[in-house]
């Protein structure tokens, strides 16, 4: 197969720099501001994550990124190209988006081929659906599979071309615990192979296992940028106590117990208490239980998480 020269040129981009920059972008749809200066840089090989609520501006910058929209100002560089419709660019990348709508009755195994007669550069079908589990729903139509299925052969597709970056835009949303467990599977094996993932999501979770390093966007900006465990150093040696009790406090107290800095009560008595001195936290709460006679059911401390520094960088929980 013969390449032409803008594709062989796109593939000698310099290793040293990083496969993707950003800069300052700006987006706005009429007078909401979806982006407002989002700048940060990855390297190849990352797997690098946005993590942020609904709305907060993850899926625009990605969309940016694949050049499947245009930025208002500021400035995008992916493989040293600026995102767009040339077809050298194309050639680069694979990408996973939301939602993927193929016609009803096309073929599991068709739809595979198809995309892959659209690059230059591309593998084999049926390596790809082996690969993905897919080689018994080959000659399915795509109607008649499963949503993991379905997320599976989107995967497939976006790496058909050999992509030297691969957009992954909330990859497991709407799956249930087992599928998302296999996303994660593929995920490891794209880190393994040396490709650059971006993933966004607004699973806590899912950033901490997935990603090395992790950009937290909120409001269309980007307010903490660096690997779980540096965030996580970040939320001011936080640590949360999750206590169950017998019986209710309603008068506000557990938040004044010494060192707590925040409580948040949950369902069945149960309470996480965000503390700076989990010592005297305890001892306070043991006390303050046995003058109210209250009884402690359960008693568990964990390390600050990438929720606790959202928490504490936007007053806010992730899921609001």
């Amino acid at each position: 197969m013969r390449y032409d020269a803008a594709f062989v040129a796109a593939f000698r981009v310099p290793m040293s720099a990083p496969i993707i920059e950003v800069e300052n972008l700006r987006k706005s749809y009429g007078s909401v501001e979806a982006l407002r200066g989002v700048s940060f840089a990855v390297e190849e090989g990352e797997v690098f994550g946005l993590l942020g609520p609904n709305g907060a501006g993850k899926t625009t910058t990605v969309e940016i990124l694949e050049g499947l929209r245009r930025a208002d100002a500021g400035r995008a560089r992916v493989c040293g190209l600026e995102p767009g419709d040339q077809r050298a660019f194309k050639e680069l990348i694979g990408a996973v988006l939301q939602q993927t709508a193929l016609p009803e009755k096309i073929r599991v195994g068709e739809a595979l081929t198809l995309f892959a007669r659209f690059y230059q550069r591309r593998r084999d079908a049926g390596d790809l659906l082996r690969r993905f589990g897919l080689e018994e729903k080959r000659d399915a139509f795509f109607d008649h599979i499963s949503g993991g299925q379905k997320q599976r052969l989107a995967l497939a597709m976006a790496l058909v071309n050999e992509p030297r970056v691969v957009f992954l835009d909330e990859p497991t949303a709407g799956l249930d615990p087992q599928v998302r467990r296999e996303m994660y599977d593929i995920i490891g094996e794209l880190r393994r192979e040396k490709k650059t993932v971006v993933l966004t999501t607004h699973y806590i979770e899912e950033a901490e296992r997935l990603c090395d390093r992790v950009a937290i966007i909120d409001f269309g900006k980007v307010i903490a940028l660096g690997t779980p465990r540096e965030l996580r150093a970040r939320s001011a040696g936080t640590t949360r106590v999750h206590v169950r009790l017998t019986q209710a406090v309603s008068d506000g107290s557990m938040g004044k117990l010494d060192g707590v800095t925040d409580c948040v009560a949950a369902e069945d008595n149960a309470y996480v208490l965000h503390t700076a001195r989990p010592t005297q936290t305890i001892v306070a709460l043991v006390r303050h239980l046995e003058a109210a006679r209250n009884e402690l059911q359960s008693l568990e401390i964990s390390a600050p998480s990438l929720e606790d520094v959202f928490i504490e960088l936007t007053g806010r929980r992730l899921r609001e």
